[in-house]
């Protein structure tokens, strides 16, 4: 992999929730090159495998579920096992449910029918919440013990929606914001003990989950792509080494180790700009 610069990593061992996924294996993939070992944490046990299998020796697959706290102290012993304590860790579990989104931006007339806001479902929601912000509570309880002592890094993913919430995704929207106010929480209740906690924004970048949305059947894209790229200056969708930079700034404590409780955006200026 290409990185951007170069950062030390070398003794340092990561887990990583979410690590299957399109953004979190690109994560993966600039920590072993910089010579991090990487426990690769996800549900999804092919995509982790064959991720290992890539990525070699520093690289551990562990089916984990980030929702069940018996899985994963039962993933960090197997970190354990293999390399030690767990210096750093990312949160990168996280995503959105169709049963927590609304079909249309505003509540037009008729309501109460399908897809309006009163019909959304409420294990949708308590889903949606529990894969963002429970996932990453709990597995911040189960990895930041490894760092009491030792002194560590988190990073959590958060979303441009907690700083502007997008239409129809009410949900995911608000568990987002929620990420981004746990890490300034988090940055807080653990400086004392040398834990530095910050987090990642990703604005709109193309994935598995939302692909669907952004491009039709043809891959033209849709109309709401069209609103989000009149309303990102850079007039791109992200990719995922457009976040390298930033994740290997934040991994470096010599380059960052006086940066905690920051959540930093990596939206090619979506957040910056009004619409004017």
């Amino acid at each position: 992999m290409n990185l951007p610069f170069q950062v030390n990593l070398q003794d340092k061992t990561v887990a990583i929730t979410g690590a299957g996924g399109v953004l979190m294996s690109g994560f993966a993939r600039a920590l072993v090159a910089s010579g991090a070992r990487v426990a690769l944490l996800d549900i999804n046990e092919r995509a982790i495998e064959a991720l290992a299998e890539e990525l070699g020796e520093q690289a551990l697959p562990i089916v984990t579920d980030c929702l069940d706290k018996t899985s994963l102290y039962a993933a960090r012993d197997l970190v354990h096992e293999k390399w030690g304590k767990v210096n750093y860790l990312i949160n990168g579990a996280g995503g959105n449910h169709p049963k927590a989104t609304t079909a249309r931006e505003t509540a037009t007339e008729p309501v109460r029918e399908d897809g309006d806001f009163f019909s959304l479902d409420e294990a949708g929601l308590r889903f949606v919440f529990d894969l963002n912000i429970t996932a990453t509570f709990l597995t911040t309880q189960v990895f930041a013990e490894d760092m009491l002592e030792q002194g560590g890094n988190i990073l959590n993913v958060s979303s441009m929606n907690a700083f502007r919430p997008l239409t129809k995704i009410p949900a995911y929207s608000a568990a987002k914001a929620g990420v981004s106010n746990f890490t300034e929480w988090l940055a807080v209740h653990f400086a004392p003990r040398g834990i530095r906690v910050n987090a990642i924004a990703p604005g709109f970048f193309v994935t598995a989950q939302n692909k669907r949305l952004l491009f039709d059947e043809d891959g033209n894209p849709t109309a709401r792509s069209g609103k989000i790229l009149a309303h990102t200056p850079m007039g791109r969708f992200g990719v995922p080494e457009d976040l390298i930079g930033t994740l290997l700034w934040l991994s470096d404590d010599r380059a960052s180790g006086f940066v905690t409780g920051v959540v930093v955006p990596v939206d090619g200026g979506f957040n910056a700009y009004s619409g004017v």
